[in-house]
């Protein structure tokens, strides 16, 4: 009898099953799936990764995973990757982890798996201090695994807590994302989201139907604009994916690795010596007329360029990225073309939320004043502004950032130590000559502090017109804050951008700490 001869593969044929397998994880659920993404003008999950990373750059990890659950079906669908593509590459050529949802494969719904890839690309991230960047597009928790994938969800949950402040964590919704799926986005720092692609929802239109009988459709619900304007959920609104993808290679050029680093510093084409005259005819003459403050943030920064966050929310306070000197700066400005620039509950949430983000990862703050007050009413009071006014003063006492101030005109009432002022621990607090900085504006004072004056006038009109200029000879100007030192300097206006410049270089070397603690109890 003939020896049967045993066959050993050879390398090139343990290559071609591998490959093989490659080319199948890189299908996804397949190309008719594919088809239907690309129909509706989405990029697929690995497609996605290619336009945000640098080319060539991605180097996916668990590729060859599969889940490992039979009940309902699933033994007969084990795709390879499952429904998540994991990784990290490169921005500008500094490292980020990466995970990218899959909605070709069971919808991008977590499973164990998926969970597990994600875990595994966060605990890396912590150990090397590199960011976390999520693409979420999933149908959310996979049903067949029941607790299972909510036990996935919860460890994502720690880790996104744990993480925060330590590295940097961005989130784009590129898709459905829903239930319990939307807390993990809401831990991290930035949310993005796509113009009519995508939409977050604790609860579906199907559910706040039942319960409350509201008729309301996805897109109202939880879409990119409902989060962008109303909610405030949504950082960034963007019109597609790649312009989404784009936006965020933008955000991460202004952010360090990871707290313990300094933000990217880039050699700048623009002077810091800049004068720039245009800054004389920005503010009218008559304190009671608005202004853009963007058009003051634009002469200022370098080159012009500001990267705003949360640009269609709480509009009465801007915030977002710049360079001064090549050196990354956070912004943070009141409005006078948005309801005078007054704080109120969302504002002051907006502004709290940036402050803090820039705090933990060493970004200076630059902060233009121009604040009347906190808004009034009865919505305002009941909604919690004292709470929520609080939230920003409280970013602002605690920062230890360099902090620079400006205060172009108003400065009134508690808004004025709010925002960034010498009392809590302002480095540098300069003004303008328009600058007005008291309780409260002249007219308000004067008819308080003459009230029994006027009362028995027999011109109550011309008096109080009187009386309220010699309050404001006295108080509203910044000679007064001046004098006690709560201004380092009196400014004119085209020397704004050398002299924060030249405080940034100073305060680069600047230590400051708060009490030991386990952490502070901010109002929430």
């Amino acid at each position: 009898m003939k020896k049967k001869t045993e066959h050993w593969p050879s390398m090139d044929e343990r290559i071609k099953q591998l490959r093989a397998l490659e080319e199948e994880a890189k299908k996804g659920g397949g190309e008719a799936r594919i088809a239907k993404m690309h129909a509706q003008g989405k990029l697929t999950a690995r497609e996605r990764l290619e336009v945000l990373l640098d080319e060539g750059s991605f180097e996916e990890i668990d590729m060859l995973v599969r889940h490992h659950t039979s009940a309902f079906g699933l033994d007969k669908q084990r795709y390879l990757s499952d429904s998540v593509v994991t990784g990290f590459g490169a921005i500008d050529g500094r490292p980020v982890y990466v995970f990218s949802q899959d909605f070709t494969v069971f919808g991008g719904s977590l499973g164990e798996a998926h969970a597990r890839k994600i875990c595994k690309i966060m605990d890396m991230a912590m150990k090397l201090g590199v960011p976390v960047i999520g693409l979420n597009d999933s149908g959310g928790a996979r049903i067949q695994e029941g607790v299972v994938s909510l036990g996935g969800y919860a460890d994502i949950f720690l880790r996104n807590t744990l993480a925060s402040g330590v590295i940097p964590q961005i989130s784009a919704i590129m898709g459905p994302c829903a239930g319990g799926a939307v807390y993990s986005p809401a831990i991290t720092d930035f949310i993005f989201m796509v113009k009519e692609k995508s939409y977050m929802f604790v609860t579906g239109p199907n559910v706040v139907k039942t319960v409350t009988h509201e008729e309301v459709s996805f897109e109202e619900l939880g879409g990119a604009h409902t989060h962008a304007t109303r909610s405030g959920v949504a950082h960034f609104m963007t019109d597609n994916d790649v312009d989404c993808l784009m936006q965020i290679r933008k955000l991460i050029s202004y952010l360090p690795l990871n707290n313990a680093e300094e933000p990217p510093w880039r050699q700048p084409s623009d002077s810091p010596e800049r004068m720039d005259e245009a800054l004389l005819r920005i503010i009218p003459a008559n304190p009671q007329k608005p202004y853009d403050v963007k058009e003051v943030i634009r002469h200022v920064v370098d080159d012009g360029e500001f990267f705003e966050v949360h640009a269609l929310y709480a509009q009465n306070l801007v915030v977002g990225f710049a360079r001064i000197n090549g050196y990354p700066v956070g912004i943070v400005a009141n409005q006078p073309a948005v309801l005078a620039g007054v704080l109120d509950i969302d504002a002051s949430l907006k502004g709290a939320r940036f402050v803090r983000f820039c705090d933990c990862f060493n970004i200076p703050l630059v902060t233009f004043v121009d604040v009347p007050g906190f808004l009034p009413g009865t919505a305002q009071e009941w909604g919690g502004i004292i709470k929520h006014g609080a939230k920003l003063l409280y970013a602002f006492c605690e920062a230890t950032v360099p902090k620079i101030t400006v205060i172009l005109r108003k400065a009134y009432g508690g808004a004025y130590d709010v925002m960034s002022s010498k009392h809590i621990r302002g480095d540098v607090n300069l003004a303008w000559p328009t600058a007005e900085i008291a309780v409260m504006g002249p007219k308000g004072a004067a008819e308080i502090i003459f009230k029994k004056e006027l009362a028995s006038a027999k011109d109550p009109e011309a008096l109080l017109k009187q009386r309220e200029e010699e309050y404001r000879d006295r108080f509203a100007n910044p000679y007064l804050a001046a004098e006690y030192g709560y201004l380092d300097e009196v400014i004119e206006p085209q020397q704004t951008r050398p002299k924060i410049a030249r405080a940034l270089q100073l305060l680069r070397t600047k230590v400051d700490k708060n009490p030991p603690k386990k952490h502070g109890n901010i109002p929430l």
